[in-house]
């Protein structure tokens, strides 16, 4: 073969092949370019140490933290168990309780709630809110195991309240201990849209309430209607928390369409308060037919309408930790949509807010605080527990 025939062969044969690999080599460094370039343009900040920090990972479906006044942080996963995690976020390969096959989950059903008995450590009882068979709710006591504190004794369950769901949507789920030693549960107006029951404002059931409980002698709350109802007038009701230090009581209330609210109860209140769902949603009339307008109302502290992104308010704590920190005194709550956190505070006598970072692909569905005020937030999409550094 001459060489110009060996040229044009070599030409033929292997030309091609070093385009494509130099094309290949281009397009390698403008995707690189234009992925650094997303990435310099991107305004949200992220999970670091300046907010708040990765804590533990893995989680299935956490939608409830709880203290039992020791080391431990308790975990609630939406499809029936408990898992334990240490002071450096090490998860207990072994569940604390795992009620799976009592649980229906899935949507916004399943293993909802959890608080510790203010005498945990002598009592070793605990209460639990979920949905079970007949898509109910069930309020219950369980006892820790006798052998191992890092265990639940599931055959120990004790009924305490139960009643069925009209619909599958709007539960509440969560549960609190008080102050005053009575134990609060957040209940959902019993679903479908719009509170087609007008249940919330039905003193004559359970759904739409604060109800409040004696666990340890059974009585109730002697006010005019079911004797278990403190309070009134609330959509569904996603997280409530006490304020360590004062008492009061914050609940964060999920809006119909547009608003979403955050409603604050002082300590001292003796019960009875009216938050105006379904007449209202937030300061806004909704459905007024049936209503006492303008009726005796309490409206949000705060409230905040729907974005591009926000959808759905998920309530927080009263920062008590650090008496230093800036953060001293303020409320986190949430969105579950954006991955926004604020804070909420009273200035003056005027409620002011402020973004504290946004977070998004999370799904933020509850916060927690360990026994020393330290906050932290859970991710039910991401699987993971922040803590925040305040």
């Amino acid at each position: 073969m001459t060489r110009k025939r060996l040229m044009h062969f070599c030409l033929r044969t292997y030309f091609p092949v070093i385009v494509k690999i130099l094309f290949s080599a281009i397009s390698v460094v403008l995707v690189s370019s234009c992925e650094r370039k997303l990435s310099d343009d991107k305004d949200d900040p992220e999970p670091g140490s300046d907010t708040i920090e990765l804590f533990a990972d893995g989680l299935r479906k956490p939608i409830g933290i709880a203290s039992a006044g020791d080391s431990r942080l308790f975990i609630v996963e939406q499809d029936g168990t408990i898992a334990i995690i240490d002071t450096n976020g090490i998860i207990n390969p072994v569940k604390f309780l795992d009620i799976t096959e009592r649980v229906v989950s899935g949507g916004e059903q399943g293993l909802l709630g959890l608080a510790f008995h203010p005498d945990f450590k002598s009592n070793g009882w605990f209460y639990v809110n979920y949905i079970g068979s007949g898509d109910s709710t069930h309020i219950s006591r369980v006892s820790v195991s006798k052998d191992d504190p890092d265990r639940a004794d599931p055959f120990s369950e004790l009924k305490l309240l139960s009643f069925s769901q009209p619909f599958k949507n709007h539960n509440g789920g969560d549960i609190k201990f008080g102050p005053d030693g009575y134990l609060y549960i957040a209940s959902g107006d019993g679903g479908s849209s719009g509170d087609p029951g007008n249940r919330a404002q039905n003193p004559e059931v359970l759904y739409g309430k604060i109800l409040r409980v004696d666990v340890s002698a059974c009585e109730n709350n002697d006010s005019g209607a079911l004797p278990e109802i403190w309070a009134y007038g609330l959509r569904n009701p996603w997280r409530m928390s006490f304020d360590r230090l004062t008492g009061d009581l914050w609940i964060a209330d999920v809006g119909q369409n547009n608003i979403e609210e955050i409603n604050m109860q002082p300590a001292g209140s003796a019960g009875g308060e009216n938050y105006g769902w379904r007449c209202y949603e937030g300061s806004e009339e909704f459905n007024t037919d049936s209503c006492n307008d303008p009726g005796p109302y309490i409206f949000p502290v705060y409230e905040y309408q729907h974005g591009t992104t926000e959808c759905s308010v998920t309530g927080g704590f009263v920062f008590r930790g650090k008496e230093d920190s800036e953060y001293y005194g303020r409320y986190f709550f949430a969105d579950f949509c954006s991955g926004k956190i604020w804070t909420l505070q009273n200035s003056n006598g005027e409620w002011t807010t402020e973004l504290f970072g946004i977070f998004p692909g999370n799904g933020f569905s509850t916060f927690g605080e360990d026994t020393e005020g330290n906050l932290y937030i859970a991710g039910l999409d991401s699987g993971v527990i922040y803590r925040f550094r305040l």
